[in-house]
């Protein structure tokens, strides 16, 4: 199906309320332009994160604002139900989503599904925005050791792959949030716009090559 004559009917009208209303208006319809169900993925974000440092915070809150736009997030207490394959779903929706969040915590890097998460988006060359929570990115590194399983070491190739994802994310440019100076309304509203501009990005991209093909 030909989805170019929905593109176009979205930015005309995004021109006639920036004319008649002013920018904040043309933010509003920006939003509704990514609302259309033509084409659109199983998820559209996902959301990876360390659960005992954030879900009941920003993460939830962010899954929450995301929701409210039906930007399709992706967020494992929430998106799966009973009887769901843990990482045949989690890795499904990484390959769906056309954006990851990052959240980074103190505890992040002790978690396996983070790290498997992480560099699963970098594999699969997904656009990933960091939000480091109270954490510096250089305090971020690969555990020699399995959190949970004593004596159990990560193999080579976990090694390899974990670092490496955590290097990409670190010198991505991304959000800092400090819990104890900041709110938690400002990360998540700043994080929404980032996202919300990364798919309309990704969406022109993926127009202007059908345009050209």
């Amino acid at each position: 199906m030909n989805r170019l004559p929905i593109q176009s009917m979205q930015r005309k009208l995004l021109a006639q309320i920036q004319h008649e209303s002013g920018p904040n208006a043309a933010a509003a319809v920006r939003r509704a332009a990514l609302r259309s169900p033509h084409a659109r993925p199983a998820c559209d974000v996902f959301i990876n994160h360390r659960g005992i440092d954030t879900k009941r915070t920003v993460v939830t809150l962010l899954y929450d604002q995301l929701a409210r736009l039906r930007l399709r997030p992706f967020l494992d207490n929430k998106s799966m139900k009973p009887g769901d394959k843990l990482f045949d779903s989690i890795n499904r929706a990484i390959r769906q989503c056309k954006v990851g969040v990052a959240v980074f915590s103190p505890r992040y890097c002790e978690s396996y599904f983070c790290l498997h998460e992480l560099a699963l988006m970098m594999e699969s060359r997904k656009k990933v925005i960091p939000i480091f929570c109270d954490v510096k990115p250089s305090e971020l590194r690969v555990p020699p050791t399995v959190a949970g399983r004593q004596g159990m070491l990560y193999s080579e190739e976990e090694m390899r792959r974990f670092s490496l994802a955590l290097e990409q994310a670190k010198y991505t440019v991304g959000l800092d949030f400090d819990s104890t100076k900041g709110n938690w309304s400002d990360v998540v509203t700043n994080a929404t716009d980032i996202v919300i501009d990364s798919l309309i990005e990704i969406e022109n991209e993926k127009q202007m090559f059908i345009r050209r093909n």
